[in-house]
């Protein structure tokens, strides 16, 4: 099997790219700058006009995380206009040079950020949409999909999207890794009023379905949804975290309302939002479609994940 991933020096695409070599895959790997990859077979940029062509012949499958994700210091406009050149017109480039070049598979790593960025109690995200996304990310995530299945039907491209939620595990940056070191210092969190569950994804969980996507053949055609497959509450998290560091959970039990409101005053709605609503993903399609189940628990990977962080601490 020979595959081309796509921000193989990414948080995801790395761990991808390990996984599918310790199997026995042929893998050949993706960076912005030769600095970017420790064996590149192509350096470039994510866009429109990027020539892929050096690394597609003899690929069976394309698993593309590459993605601009984040806002730089640029106006919204700006920033609407980045994302779509890379999320939008970079994807649909690489796919057309991919069906081009006799490509099978391209398995896309979308976001769930399409379904939106909260649930309602009881009604988990479904790889179906109700409506459609609102910022610019989302939404350059959203034209991405809807550009690949029409590329699909117009070429014979099998097209695989996946919509991860926050995905966590070893060298993980962020807010995970704020969450982190707050546990750590204990210092008081007011986040134990918080009951909103929301679903979270293992590095390992996640990079093991994209890897059964690159081969099984009922992934083709089809979005899934993506989790640990078990729920969580930020107060339970942090609890979890504070067990496996063996440091004291100093949680304050500060309603949610209160939170946000009080988030709202200082210009952070969108943050307390986040914590405050629930997050939740159905995966049952995805276990009963490709008889998969998450390899890793919620626990050993919470566990996984504070080893590397401690480590990474004492070398510093």
């Amino acid at each position: 099997m020979k595959i081309f991933v796509t921000g193989s020096s990414g948080f995801v695409g790395r761990r991808v790219t390990q996984m599918a070599h310790a199997q026995g895959w042929d893998v050949l790997t993706h960076g912005r700058t030769a600095n970017h990859v420790q064996q590149p077979s192509i350096v470039c940029s994510l866009g429109a006009d990027t020539d892929w062509s050096p690394v597609l012949d003899g690929v069976d499958c394309v698993v593309h995380c590459a993605a601009r994700v984040h806002q730089m210091h640029e106006s919204p406009e700006e920033a609407q206009h980045g994302y779509h050149d890379a999320n939008v017109l970079g994807t649909l480039n690489l796919a057309r040079q991919a069906a081009k070049a006799g490509v099978k598979r391209l398995v896309f790593i979308s976001s769930i950020k399409v379904n939106g960025e909260w649930t309602t109690a009881g009604r988990p995200f479904l790889p179906t949409l109700d409506r459609k996304p609102e910022d610019s990310y989302s939404i350059s995530k959203y034209q991405a999909e809807v550009g690949l299945w029409q590329l699909a039907d117009d070429t014979g491209l099998e097209v695989v999207v996946i919509r991860p939620p926050l995905v966590y595990g070893p060298g993980v940056k962020a807010n995970f890794l704020a969450m982190m070191n707050w546990v750590e210092k204990a210092i008081p969190l007011p986040f134990g009023g918080i009951t909103a569950q929301r679903s979270l994804v293992y590095l390992d969980n996640l990079a093991d379905l994209i890897i059964t996507c690159c081969t099984h053949q009922a992934a083709t055609g089809r979005t899934f949804l993506v989790s640990d497959d078990h729920d969580i509450t930020i107060s339970q998290l942090l609890r979890l975290l504070a067990k496996v560091m063996n440091v004291p959970s100093r949680l304050v039990p500060i309603p949610p309302q209160f939170l946000l409101w009080g988030l709202s005053l200082f210009g952070k709605r969108a943050v307390g939002q986040r914590l405050c609503y629930p997050l939740q993903l159905d995966i049952c399609a995805t276990k009963e479609t490709l008889g998969w189940a998450p390899p890793v628990s919620l626990e050993d990977g919470l566990k996984q994940t504070v080893l590397a962080y401690q480590q990474q601490k004492e070398q510093q």
